[in-house]
């Protein structure tokens, strides 16, 4: 594997599989945890499958963000940027604040470690400040300052002897699990003791753990071969981690019952009941350079997405500066790193986690939701700027049909839409119709599926209307075809199972999002409402689409 796909892996093996196998066991699957680590790790391919397309045709910084602004337009593209911003910065913090606890067990307790990496209780704060995550995120920031080939160098390093611990424990684990005849998975009720609905709720908590692919995504402009590379590099990524996280799964709830798994340490709590206390320490090993990798892939994306909207004009220009040396947009990285720095030293971040979950979640169903656009409904009207150029940089400005087609009946030159244009007009417009109509079913079914206190008739009602929604429009879709015209960059990888695959990557991911709790939608909602006053006052103004003249695309 390459150092950049290995950074893709870092940035999706996080820490969470040394914690999340023990709880998810114990309160939803049992010993069908592998099971469940499958299921999650398909429903993350659905999006990977989707990012790969998009990074192929539109192969430039910003990920989610960009292909949204192209492919639905520019004050949705700014929403997911903006949900996509505070998504990294909480990340990298929460990230951060879990390696001293980690740190201490090879110090012999918290209150061993140096003064520079203890936590320090303030009276009056509830909160005890963390040097050593503020240390360790400015640390990484200034790794990432190096340049892309340096931080992902050392990604690489990290990762590799991740790996490695983590097949210390499948194999140490199995020839433990051989000796003593595999105890776990002899209990009395069985491979699934809560039934198939502790396993899908159970993947539904381990969809998380397969976030960070779209890391290799936000690198498009640092890959001498997009269109082969970024699509290699998150299937490759995807598949890897799936096998460890299906592995140790199996090695763990093999080893012990899952009653008996302590939901804190549930592998080096497992290797000790059979003797082997000193792995306490390899595996806590590999907690910390987990924990490391997530940070530095955590952090990379963010400057990116930044600049990406710097260039774009919704934000100040300044923030699209790139260093002639590194190649980095230095400035935006230290911006980034600092802020992160500041919230991880001063605050208990783990009470936000929710609000990273809905940044990723929005992400991966815009990108769906672009597949759909791309395929069947393309801008037919693009900024004479991209009808002039495809560069990465001119192809960020190849979105807003959804503001402005509408007014741009004309060509600027005076020529009268032909024929053919009128009909592709029209055949465009019916395929938008029928991809919104698939998003409103999948929001009124699941929300029907989600919201169990409703009274029987009111769910049926709504999953009938909704199902009636998504089953017609998809039929519409099918019968209208896709558009023959290509948008962006061609050649490359190519999402299957159009429309069915990016829809029911649109139904899972609405799904994880109704699940989030109320808490957590009240504070995105209020993050979300500072980005639109942003917008309004600051972007729209200076928009780089702001009075530009737009090109006809003629039908093919």
């Amino acid at each position: 594997m390459t150092s950049r796909q290995l950074l893709g892996v870092g940035s999706t093996i996080g820490a969470g599989i040394y914690v999340l196998v023990g709880t998810v066991a114990r309160e939803h699957t049992g010993p069908g945890l592998t099971v469940s680590f499958l299921i999650a790790g398909v429903a993350a391919a659905l999006s990977a499958l989707c990012y790969a397309e998009l990074s192929c045709r539109f192969p430039s910084a910003g990920s989610a963000y960009h292909y949204s602004y192209i492919c639905i337009g520019e004050s949705v593209a700014w929403l997911i940027g903006w949900a996509l911003i505070l998504e990294y910065t909480i990340g990298g913090s929460s990230v951060a604040r879990g390696i001293s606890p980690n740190l201490a067990l090879f110090f012999g307790g918290q209150d061993k470690l140096p003064f520079f990496l203890a936590q320090v209780h303030v009276k009056g704060l509830d909160t005890p400040l963390d040097p050593c995550a503020a240390i360790l995120v400015l640390i990484v920031t200034a790794l990432l300052c190096l340049g892309i080939k340096e931080s992902s160098f050392v990604e690489g390093i990290i990762t590799t002897a991740n790996i490695i611990v983590m097949l210390f424990v499948i194999c140490a684990g199995g020839w433990l699990g051989f000796r003593n005849g595999w105890v776990g998975y002899k209990g009395p009720e069985g491979y699934f003791p809560n039934g198939v609905g502790g396993v899908i709720s159970g993947s539904a908590t381990l969809f998380f753990a397969f976030i960070g692919f779209d890391t290799v995504a936000s690198m498009a402009e640092e890959v001498k071969n997009p269109q082969r590379d970024l699509p290699l590099g998150m299937g490759l990524t995807l598949t890897l981690c799936c096998f460890l996280y299906m592995m140790v799964s199996a090695v763990v709830v093999g080893l012990v019952p899952y009653r008996a798994i302590d939901p804190n340490t549930p592998i080096s709590s497992a290797f000790a009941q059979y003797g082997m206390q000193w792995a306490e320490y390899v595996v806590s090993s590999g907690a910390v350079l987990a924990l490391i990798a997530s940070l530095i892939g955590g952090i990379l994306p963010q400057p990116r997405i930044i600049m990406a909207m710097a260039r774009d004009g919704l934000l100040p220009p300044l923030f699209s500066a790139v260093n002639r040396q590194t190649q980095v947009p230095i400035l935006s990285t230290i911006l980034t790193g600092t802020c992160a720095a500041i919230l991880a030293f001063l605050m208990d971040v783990s009470q936000l986690a929710g609000m990273v979950s809905v940044g990723t979640l929005l992400a991966f169903t815009t990108v769906a939701v672009s597949v759909l656009v791309v395929r069947y409904a393309p801008p037919y009207e693009m900024p004479m700027e991209v009808a002039l150029a495809g560069t990465p940089e001119t192809l960020t400005s190849c979105s807003g049909h959804s503001e402005q087609d509408e007014q741009n009946l004309e060509d600027p030159f005076g020529n009268a839409p032909t024929v053919s244009e009128i009909a592709s007009k029209a055949r465009r417009q019916k395929a938008m119709r029928s991809i919104i109509l698939i998003c409103l079913g999948a929001i009124i079914f699941i929300s029907a599926v989600s919201f169990s206190s409703l009274p029987f008739y009111v769910q049926m009602t709504a999953c009938t209307i909704g199902g009636l929604l998504l089953l017609s429009s998809s039929i519409v879709l099918l019968c209208i075809g896709q558009d023959k015209s290509s948008l962006g960059q061609t050649g490359g990888f190519m999402c299957p199972l159009v429309p069915f695959l990016p829809i029911c990557c649109i139904i899972v991911n609405a799904y994880l999002l109704m699940n989030l709790g109320s808490h957590t939608w009240i504070r995105v909602s209020i993050w979300m409402a500072a980005g639109a006053l942003i917008y309004f006052f600051y972007g729209i103004k200076h928009s780089s689409l702001a009075g530009m003249a737009y090109h006809r695309i003629s039908p093919t």
